[in-house]
């Protein structure tokens, strides 16, 4: 019986507004609130209110079988409560239905893991904190931002006392595995690895509306025949994606409501399939085997590595510079400072940054405010430059 695992990230990154060098010592307001606002309220009503509207349809319809996981980053969950809290209303009632499971992850969707195991603990804990007080919930499954991941994050979830850590799936760690299986990470104990599976993730994710694509139109019952294929060859289906998929990515006319609609229907007729939430699939099937990852992966690009953030110069000097100031935040112990270098730890301000080309290049593009990766490594680095100022004038006094 291969079970369907449907994993939603939910994220908006908190956007920089535009900051020259004259602005350097003469203002301290580094974010784009208008801008954050204005996208919100336009996703909220594309995406997430339309979106959480159908799953609890779905969930009532199907008597509870239908089942699903999100992790929702704190710089979401920061804009939802300020500028669209009916969507907060809307998970809120998705959470009481029992279906639903909430994973943990950094709070400010950063690359805090690959720099500072100290700051990647304490924002798992200041999400996990917000997991309890905005949903009752108390994870116990783990996602790295961007699905970044090695053997030794895994270890160190592990101690944290998670039980699953999900990840990419992807070719060059699997070999000649299957991502349809659970797995124990090298050197762990107890804690379970679920993974996506990237072929079928993306087809909902990105070619559902691809004109090009030769199963466009895709249909509900052709997917879930595609899913029904996967009998005897796997336990766990990893459907991963972006919550922006809906509505967002690919619009309300593509028919991708629709389709939804229909999917756990078609599934549902075998009596051989269901759905299960991460926690759930990692409870209910044993590791299959050992699976080590010596070096960082990650869901994003065709590499599936961190060259979406470090593949080139300035990526690497804007993060080496901002995580150089973690010990004069740590010491001023001043929550807005924190409050502050944390949001400027997202890893969306370091993705603007890259210099890629070809498909990865225009993924990047789709998503960046910047006409340039110059001209958002130069805002942020201008930010950096002004707010460092200020630590150190915080430090003298």
């Amino acid at each position: 019986m291969p079970s369907i695992c449907f994993y939603f990230e939910v994220h908006q990154p908190c956007r920089l507004r535009p900051y020259s060098f004259f602005d350097i010592g003469a203002s301290s307001s580094y974010n784009d609130e208008e801008l954050d606002r204005l996208v919100m309220r336009k996703v909220a009503d594309k995406c997430y209110l339309p979106m959480n509207a159908l799953l609890l349809e779905l969930i009532k319809r199907h008597e509870g079988r239908f089942r699903f996981t999100f992790s929702l980053t704190g710089t979401f969950i920061d804009q939802m409560i300020a500028y669209a809290p009916e969507v907060l209303a809307s998970f809120q009632e998705l959470a009481g239905t029992g279906c639903v499971e909430f994973l943990d992850e950094t709070d400010s969707h950063s690359l805090a893991a690959l720099f500072s195991e100290d700051e990647f603990r304490e924002q798992v804990a200041a999400h996990r904190h917000r997991m309890r007080e905005l949903f009752g919930a108390e994870p116990r499954a783990f996602r790295n931002t961007e699905l970044i991941y090695c053997d030794r994050l895994a270890a160190l979830v592990e101690g944290m006392g998670y039980s699953t850590i999900i990840t990419e799936g992807a070719d060059r760690i699997l070999d000649w595995r299957s991502p349809r299986y659970v797995y124990r990470p090298y050197g762990c104990s107890s804690i379970s690895l679920l993974l996506k599976s990237y072929s079928l993730s993306d087809d909902i994710a990105f070619r559902f509306s691809n004109r090009g694509w030769s199963a466009w139109p895709l249909m509900a019952d052709t997917y879930a025949g595609w899913l029904k294929q996967a009998k005897g060859d796997g336990n766990v289906i990893g459907l991963f994606m972006d919550y922006e998929t809906f509505g967002e990515h690919q619009w309300k006319d593509t028919g991708i409501f629709e389709f939804m609609r229909e999917l756990p229907g078609k599934i549902l007729d075998d009596p051989e399939m269901d759905f299960l939430t991460v926690s759930e699939a990692s409870a209910r099937y044993p590791a299959s085997g050992e699976l080590s990852v010596p070096e960082w992966i990650s869901w994003a690009d065709a590499e599936r590595d961190l060259s979406a953030w470090l593949g080139n110069d300035m990526q690497k000097d804007a993060l080496k510079s901002l995580y150089e100031c973690r010990d004069f935040v740590t010491a001023l112990n001043d929550p807005r400072t924190t409050q502050t270098w944390r949001r400027l730890q997202t890893s969306d301000h370091f993705y603007y940054m890259s210099t890629k080309c070809a498909s990865d290049g225009d993924v990047h593009q789709y998503f960046t405010p910047y006409g340039s990766p110059f001209e958002a490594y130069a805002n942020f680095m201008n930010i950096l430059a002004d707010f460092r100022l200020r630590l150190l004038a915080a430090g003298h006094k």
